[in-house]
């Protein structure tokens, strides 16, 4: 909601900025998807290392 009023805004300042930019966002998105992509792979090997390392506590703490 917040981004629709802040494009609401620019539009009414400047039109011709509001459009490119409602016109781009798609392009923008699509680039940086595997960027997320790679994030979360990344996030999900750091998950793994950690809970590989915590294992032995967690089974001595379970004795």
């Amino acid at each position: 909601m917040i981004k629709f009023l802040l494009w609401c805004i620019l539009f009414i300042l400047c039109w011709p900025v509001a459009l490119l930019a409602i016109l781009l966002y798609p392009l923008v998105w699509l680039v940086l998807l595997p960027f997320r992509l790679a994030g979360i792979a990344v996030h999900g090997a750091l998950e793994l290392v950690v809970a590989l390392i915590s294992l032995p506590v967690r089974l001595l703490r379970a004795i």
